[in-house]
């Protein structure tokens, strides 16, 4: 009766651990699991942090699907942006849903605008491979300011897999490859504000997110993120 008892409680166990973590193309997902960022001005002066949580892990069809929420904070600890997206996994690629790259500040800032956005998603195969090509993302909206139409468009281009190399963080030491980027954002209410920038990102195989980014406009650092906890 003792061993029954004991098998049984170890088989709630797993049940409970298989609810809310999943395995898929080498990567795991748990609920309450997540990572931290820590965020840096164009001169390595420190500006915040970024706390990602993973809320919910579930099947849809043949993928695994992520809700994640995003949390930003000041140098001072204060909260000020959240966000919330999904990942999707497929078992050969992970997709990001490009919902991610704008902030809730921005979309408070286009809310009486009427916008409706479409995305083109961000993908990441589960094997790199040093000079591969990766899929163009984007997010487009279109609304109206008043009678003023308005449009919003921003492209992530010419993503590609440079090379591999030893990185050292916070969160440890990894053989990262190092994938490059164009960024194109446009705003047009009545004339077009543009602005391009160069991205520089750093990953590995299993690890969800970011090791490192660098931000540049026209050749000089503007921002970079260091990854500095796995929770």
């Amino acid at each position: 009766m003792k061993k029954f008892i004991v098998w049984s409680i170890a088989c709630l166990m797993m049940l409970g651990l298989s609810a809310n973590a999943q395995e898929c193309a080498g990567f795991t997902f748990k609920e309450g699991g997540g990572f931290e960022m820590n965020n840096f001005d164009g001169k390595g002066k420190p500006t915040g942090k970024l706390v990602y949580k993973i809320a919910k892990v579930s099947k849809e069809g043949g993928n695994t699907v992520v809700s994640i929420e995003m949390e930003s904070f000041n140098n001072k600890g204060k909260s000020e942006l959240k966000n919330t997206y999904q990942m999707k996994c497929d078992g050969n690629v992970l997709t990001i849903d490009a919902a991610s790259l704008i902030n809730e500040e921005q979309m408070k800032s286009f809310r009486n605008m009427e916008m409706k956005f479409t995305y083109d998603n961000i993908e990441y195969p589960s094997k790199l491979s040093v000079g591969s090509q990766l899929k163009d993302a984007s997010v487009k909206g279109e609304g109206k300011s008043g009678p003023m139409p308005v449009n919003f468009n921003m492209t992530i281009k010419n993503r590609k897999v440079d090379s591999q190399e030893k990185l050292t963080i916070p969160a440890g030491n990894f053989d990262a490859y190092k994938i490059s980027s164009d960024m194109d954002m446009e705003m047009v209410m009545g004339f077009p504000v543009k602005m391009n920038m160069q991205t520089i990102s750093y990953r590995v195989p299993g690890v969800i997110w970011d090791l490192k980014t660098e931000t540049y406009r026209k050749g000089k650092l503007m921002a970079s993120s260091e990854l500095a906890k796995i929770f």
